[in-house]
């Protein structure tokens, strides 16, 4: 069966599924790292492309990764495991700028009627009283999980989420080399998403 899947895959493809098997079969941590590293700067700069942003580009891959490597298990050698990749990734870029494209920034101004410029403000009544009290216990969960992580993954995410520093702005702060500052933030991300995955399964 290897054989023929083999037979029908380029020589790059092969090598692909290879290192697929390694990872799934033996959880194989170079496996996982090889195919990052095949695959991360085509996918950066494709994302860059698309979102003209290099930190939500380096965000985005880093996201990509995480979500074929979850559901490597779903992939087939029906089509080149790159193929599969840049899908999963562009699927991801696309919900990204729809969300950011729809969230409405609190600090903008708009003109009213008599051309008086005023500052946007939130009314409270979008949500009826169960869907507040819904995202309350959601924000109340995820101070719950963030104050749980380890003390570097909890600063972290503080620095990068609440405080929305930049990677560069991270490890300056931190002493960190940068690589280090990305590592580290995506096993946090890692640990949040399924901690709370696992929260919201019990509520």
């Amino acid at each position: 069966m290897e054989k023929n899947i083999s037979q029908n895959l380029s020589a790059k493809g092969a090598h692909d599924w290879k290192l697929i098997q390694l990872a799934l079969k033996k959880g194989d941590q170079k496996a996982y790292a090889e195919l990052m590293g095949r695959y991360k700067d085509i996918i950066f700069f494709m994302l860059l492309k698309m979102v003209k942003d290099k930190d939500d580009a380096d965000d985005l891959t880093i996201e990509a990764f995480g979500k074929a490597f979850r559901n490597l298990g779903q992939y087939t050698p029906d089509f080149a495991f790159s193929t599969w990749l840049f899908k999963i990734a562009t699927n991801n870029c696309i919900d990204f700028i729809r969300r950011k494209k729809n969230a409405v920034s609190l600090d903008r101004t708009y003109e009213n009627s008599e051309g008086t410029e005023m500052l946007f403000e939130p009314k409270s009544d979008f949500l009826n009283p169960e869907e507040k009290a819904i995202k309350k216990q959601k924000i109340e969960m995820m101070q719950t999980v963030v104050e749980k992580l380890q003390p570097r993954y909890r600063t972290l995410v503080e620095l990068r989420y609440f405080q929305e520093k930049s990677y560069e702005e991270i490890a300056q702060d931190l002493d960190l080399p940068i690589g280090t500052v990305k590592a580290q933030l995506f096993r946090a991300r890692e640990l949040l998403y399924h901690t709370l995955r696992y929260m919201e399964g019990r509520l």
